[in-house]
C-alpha cells in the first residue's frame, strides 16, 4: 500500500470539493478500496471518509417509491420492512451477496462502485486495460472461466460484480449524485459503461462526484419480484450467472416484466429483448424458453466460459416459472 493523505469529510459539499481538488477517492465501507489499495491496484493520493455525511436513511417517498442513502449498509437496506415487502428482489439479492460482516459494513453507493472481481484486474503482474489503460487484456488469451459473454470488446472482458446492482436495475432504479457542476439524477442503466475501447471508464462519474443516494419507483399493483443466483458454492460467491425479475401476471398473461442479468456482462446487463419477448404473452414454458433465447442471442463466449450462455437461460427460466406459479 502507497502512502495516502486521509481527511473527514464534514458535508457533502466539502467532500466533493476536495476529492475534485486533490484526486482521491471517497471512503465509506471501505470493503472494495481498501482490498485494492493493498494489492497496488488502486493507489490514490488522498481518502476523503464520508462516514459523517447524512446519507444513511431510508425513506418512503411521498408519491410512492424509495429513496436509500448512499451510505445505507448492505445489512439494514436488506432487512428494511418496506425492501422486504415491497422490493423483495433487492433483499434476496444482498443477502446472496458477501458475507454478513461484509455487508455490515458495505454501503448502497460503494456497492453500485465496486470493482471487478477479475483476477487479471487484481494482479498488477498481467496486462489489464482497467487498471492500466493501453496494457491489454490477459483475460482474452487467458483463463476467462468468470469473465462476460455480454457487452465485452478487443480491450475488456472483465464482469461486473454486484448483486445489488442487478436488482437495482430490474427495478429501474436512479442514482442521485452531487459533483462540482452540481447535482445530476441518472438512471441505473445510463449510469454504467460498457467498456469499448475505454474499459477504465466503468460509470458516467466524473472526478469528484459523489453518489448521495440512489430513488426505486412505486410498483404496481401485484407486482412480484425475485433474485436468483447461480455459484460455483452457496455462500460467500459471486455469481456465474444470475437473474432479477419484476413481473405483474394477470389471467395467466405476463402484463410487464423487467429482466435483468449479472455475472454474464460487463455491467448489470438489462435485457429488454426477454422483457419483450415476455409482455403480453402467456406464462408458459414456451414463453420462457423464447425469453431466454432472446436475452443471450447477442452473447459472445470466450474459450473457457460458453457455459454461461445456457446457464443464465435456465436461471431466467427457472425464475420465471417459480415467480409466475406464485403469482
Amino acid at each position: 500500500m502507497q502512502v495516502f493523505r486521509y481527511s473527514q469529510a464534514r458535508t457533502v459539499d466539502g467532500a466533493v470539493e476536495n476529492v475534485a481538488r486533490s484526486g482521491g477517492a471517497f471512503i465509506a465501507g471501505g470493503t472494495t478500496l481498501v482490498d485494492l489499495m493493498k494489492l497496488n491496484v488502486l493507489q490514490p493520493t488522498s481518502v476523503v471518509d464520508i462516514n459523517g455525511l447524512p446519507l444513511d436513511r431510508i425513506e418512503t417517498l411521498p408519491g410512492g417509491g424509495l429513496r436509500i442513502g448512499a451510505l445505507v449498509r448492505n445489512s439494514d437496506l436488506a432487512w428494511n420492512d418496506t425492501v422486504r415487502q415491497q422490493y423483495a428482489v433487492l433483499s434476496e439479492a444482498l443477502l446472496s451477496g458477501a458475507s454478513p460482516q461484509l455487508r455490515n459494513m458495505a454501503t448502497t453507493g460503494g456497492n453500485l462502485l465496486q470493482k471487478t472481481r477479475c483476477y487479471y484486474f487484481r494482479d498488477t503482474n498481467y496486462a489489464c486495460n482497467k487498471r492500466q489503460p493501453g496494457s491489454g487484456c490477459a483475460a482474452l488469451d487467458g483463463f476467462n472461466r468468470i469473465h462476460a459473454v455480454l457487452g465485452g470488446s478487443e480491450h475488456c472482458v472483465a464482469t461486473h460484480p454486484s448483486d445489488m446492482a442487478v436488482a437495482m436495475m430490474a427495478l429501474e432504479a436512479t442514482v442521485h449524485t452531487q459533483g462540482p457542476k452540481g447535482e445530476r439524477a441518472i438512471t441505473l442503466d445510463d449510469f454504467y459503461l460498457v467498456p469499448g475501447s475505454t474499459p477504465d471508464r466503468e460509470n458516467v462519474l466524473v472526478p469528484g462526484e459523489l453518489i448521495t443516494h440512489v430513488t426505486l419507483p412505486a410498483l404496481p399493483s401485484g407486482t412480484r419480484s425475485v433474485y436468483l443466483k447461480l455459484r460455483d458454492r452457496q455462500q460467500y460467491e459471486f455469481a456465474l450467472a444470475s437473474s432479477a425479475i419484476v413481473v405483474n401476471v394477470n389471467g395467466g398473461s405476463i402484463q410487464r416484466a423487467r429482466i435483468a442479468f449479472g455475472g454474464v456482462g460487463t455491467k448489470p446487463w438489462r435485457s429488454r429483448e426477454a422483457e419483450k419477448a415476455l409482455e403480453g404473452q402467456p406464462a408458459s414454458p414456451e414463453t420462457f424458453r423464447r425469453a431466454a433465447d432472446a436475452a443471450m442471442a447477442s452473447a459472445k463466449p470466450l474459450k473457457y466460459n460458453a457455459f454461461k450462455i445456457e446457464l443464465a437461460k435456465r436461471a431466467l427460466i427457472r425464475n420465471l416459472e417459480q415467480t409466475t406459479q406464485a403469482a
